[in-house]
């Protein structure tokens, strides 16, 4: 059955359909050796797609891992120039991406998969999955402070960020540790806030994508998620296990 290619190419783990979609546009997609167009289809059943020249395989056993992403490494699958990216922290073979963005400087959860149905739902904006982190300000918050970032800030390009929930956890020297549960992602977006409201950023951690927790990972350490964990993120309802047949009473 003929499939549009970003969802082929997604299905065959190379990202969620967006990030497919620029293997398309920028030329690295081939079906029966002639270059792809966005919105063509095709069957692999039939039709020999490549990738980079890369033949596409049918299927490939999904996978899903949390990382604790350290700072200093990129969040991407693929190097740019020598540094580090999440890929290279996870002894693999395979197709593993990132799940969104984590800064290069900060630090946290990522989620590694090769699942690009799961990747389009958790970070296309219209679902909103929450994100929490944990944030050191090198200055302690007022509630001024706290209740604009609750309500929105207005970025230098003019764009405002949505509600979200900010709390102050605890003193830090000089500064203080908050906790900043949003529902979007913008590039530096935690950082351009804290500046704009005079609290510039020392670190970001993150705790927890959707229903997925940090825990006790350390820096560069990661795990496979656990079908429960699989299910939550997909918004799975967990099987019901069947009760067992009580004994029925013998007739009197």
């Amino acid at each position: 059955m003929q499939e549009r290619l970003q969802k082929l190419l997604a299905q065959a783990g190379y990202g969620s359909r967006r990030a497919c979609e620029v293997f398309i546009t920028e030329g690295r997609v081939r079906v029966n050796g002639k270059v792809a167009e966005l919105g063509q289809k095709a069957d692999l059943a039939v039709d020999k797609v490549t990738v980079d020249n890369r033949a596409l395989a049918k299927t490939e056993a999904l996978t899903y891992i949390a990382l604790y992403k350290p700072r200093n490494v990129l969040s991407a699958a693929e190097g740019q120039g020598d540094r580090q990216t999440v890929r290279d922290l996870i002894p693999l073979l395979g197709h593993l991406y990132p799940v969104g963005r984590l800064d290069f400087d900060s630090e946290g959860l990522i989620l590694m998969t090769n699942d690009g149905e799961l990747t389009n739902k958790l970070t296309h904006p219209r679902f909103g999955h929450e994100k929490e982190y944990r944030v050191l300000v090198a200055r302690r918050p007022d509630e001024k402070q706290l209740n604009a970032w609750r309500r929105g800030v207005v970025l230098t390009d003019g764009d405002k960020t949505a509600p979200a929930e900010v709390n102050f956890l605890s003193s830090s020297g000089k500064g203080a540790w908050i906790r900043v549960i949003m529902g979007e992602g913008k590039k530096r977006q935690i950082r351009e806030v804290g500046k704009l409201l005079g609290l510039p950023v020392v670190k970001i951690i993150r705790l927890r994508i959707g229903t997925l927790k940090l825990g006790s990972l350390k820096p560069r350490q990661w795990r496979y998620l656990t079908e429960d964990e699989i299910r939550e993120l997909k918004g799975e309802k967990a099987p019901k296990i069947a009760e067992r047949a009580r004994p029925r009473k013998p007739a009197r």
